[in-house]
């Protein structure tokens, strides 16, 4: 999940409250009628007074975010990576365990300067850690010895699973200590949210 906001959405002859979402490829508005924009697809997109328009093959949609609106338009114009998501950058210790993703270590260690560790040890800034299924729940807990205070867990979820999803993650990450903060669509075929250490327990 990227930015979202309750606004005032109108779509052609359709108006109405609702929750606008910018998703890694899409536009979403969900409430009195609901309307999908790729972003590949958007043909031009201004911003005044406070609302968002986006033309597209679909329509025109006009989004009301008031002083967010500026942020919106520069997002969908100048999109961040994954790994810039993530928070990756260069020097931060961090490590990869379980994730299958083939593309996903050579792009983290050329963005880390460094190739990424296989298993986590005391101090690590990250940890991307694969969730695949119920049985991996229990892997969180035993990470948040190795992360340091402002450290973060990153739990890998494929996306569609019953038994290991956002939700499943939020109550395994609450038994461990950690609280959720960010969910980032991690590929085509998996999520990510972001797990850490609650700030009065740190």
């Amino acid at each position: 999940m990227g930015r979202e906001a309750t606004c005032r959405a109108k779509l052609g002859r359709q108006a109405g409250e609702g929750r606008a979402l910018l998703e890694t490829d899409e536009l979403l508005f969900r409430g009195a009628f609901r309307a999908k924009v790729p972003l590949r697809e958007i043909e031009s997109l201004t911003t005044r007074a406070g609302v968002l328009t986006v033309r597209w093959p679909g329509g025109t949609l006009a989004l009301s975010l008031g002083d967010k609106a500026g942020k919106w338009a520069e997002a969908i114009r100048h999109p961040k990576s994954v790994l810039e998501k993530l928070g990756v950058r260069s020097g931060l210790r961090v490590a990869v365990i379980g994730v299958k993703d083939g593309s996903f270590p050579a792009e983290l260690a050329r963005a880390l300067g460094s190739a990424p560790l296989r298993r986590a040890t005391k101090g690590m800034d990250l940890v991307f850690a694969a969730v695949d299924a119920a049985a991996d729940h229990a892997r969180l807990a035993g990470l948040v010895e190795a992360i340091r205070p402002a450290g973060g867990i990153w739990a890998i979820y494929p996306k569609g699973r019953k038994d290991a999803n956002e939700d499943s993650i939020r109550v395994a990450a609450k038994r461990a200590g950690l609280v959720d903060v960010k969910v980032v669509r991690f590929s085509e075929s998996h999520g990510a949210v972001k797990l850490v250490i609650p700030k009065s327990a740190r």
